[in-house]
């Protein structure tokens, strides 16, 4: 995997979890800085094109993002909240 990719695992509680390649070695006591995903790696881990989340940020209708800049990117934790908020059954 290259730098700033994430995997997605299950965590303790068999919940689906984001986590940066670099820290799957880390332990739970470690620290943690957010992550903030581009739009290419949410299109990667939604398994959505690019231009979905594009529109979705038109309509206000996507999760949550940050402009820094001219760059969007997207915090893990935000986007994992509001997957489970638009969970259907």
């Amino acid at each position: 995997m290259r730098p700033g990719q994430v995997r997605a695992c299950h965590g303790p509680l068999g919940r689906l979890t984001v986590v940066p390649a670099h820290l799957l070695g880390m332990d739970a006591t470690t620290q943690v800085t957010p992550t903030f995903l581009t739009q290419h790696e949410l299109s990667e881990l939604l398994r959505l094109p690019e231009r979905t989340l594009e529109d979705w940020r038109l309509t206000h209708t996507g999760p949550p993002y940050l402009k820094l800049g001219r760059h969007v990117r997207y915090d893990v934790q935000d986007v994992l909240v509001w997957v489970q908020e638009h969970r259907h059954g």
